[in-house]
């Protein structure tokens, strides 16, 4: 199969030292069982309420220095796990957007640790981890309508060859490669800082395949460890 291989500014590591991600390549069959979402859903938004994981407030302390770091404000723009897990304590549950985003969002808010999902399809090139220029293009929703802006000079986002994909890190998903459940080819990333430990990053990968394999038994998969000490920079 296609795995994609993204690569990670040297840079990273000063302000995030012992980054490390799970890069997971998915080409998508079709789904048979829109029940794993729900129910995966359900128990992280039960998880979160009754017993949380261990390295939950450090972690998500951690991405918020990283963010301060490249000159964002956590408190008005949390990374992704933070944002979700902020939503649930307040309401009780997440709302279901699709099967396949469901299910990351599931393990992203159980696990406490950013999880991104995204359409290779509507890629071009590989994705990359790098320092903005403050020129790219970046296309979000604003009132209903797509609107293009450009992240801030210095920000960390993940981009292709043509333009930023991901804001702030983890902060918000681009619309052009938005990921659905009628996706071809699919690629998700866990990022995770030394706060959480590495067997449960990898426990939180697993549980990520599994659902996908449960809801796309022909799913073909791929994930591996990445990281800027394991090679991955530009």
């Amino acid at each position: 199969m296609y795995a994609v291989l993204p690569s990670i500014d040297s840079g990273i590591s000063r302000i995030a030292p012992g980054f490390r991600a799970l890069s997971i390549s998915v080409e998508a069959a079709q789904i048979v069982d829109t029940g794993v979402a729900p129910e995966a859903l359900a128990r992280a938004c039960r998880s979160l309420a009754e017993k949380d994981v261990a390295w939950a407030e450090a972690h998500t302390s951690a991405w918020a220095e990283v963010f301060r770091a490249f000159g964002a404000k956590p408190q008005r723009t949390p990374c992704s796990s933070e944002a979700l897990r902020k939503r649930v304590l307040r309401d009780g549950s997440l709302p279901s957007i699709d099967p396949i985003v469901d299910l990351y969002n599931a393990i992203s808010i159980e696990y406490a640790v950013p999880v991104g999902g995204e359409n290779m399809a509507a890629y071009v090139g590989e994705p990359r981890l790098v320092f903005a220029e403050g020129t790219e293009s970046f296309d979000t929703m604003k009132d209903g309508a797509v609107v293009h802006d450009s992240p801030r000079k210095g920000e960390v986002v993940w981009r292709d060859d043509i333009g930023v994909t991901c804001r702030r890190w983890n902060w918000r998903q681009g619309t052009r490669t938005r990921l659905s459940s009628d996706a071809s080819r699919m690629w998700f990333i866990l990022e995770s800082l030394p706060a959480m430990p590495l067997d449960a990053l990898h426990e939180a990968g697993d549980r990520l395949v599994q659902g996908l394999h449960y809801m796309m038994p022909e799913a073909v998969i791929d994930a591996r460890l990445i990281g800027i000490d394991l090679g991955n920079t530009p």
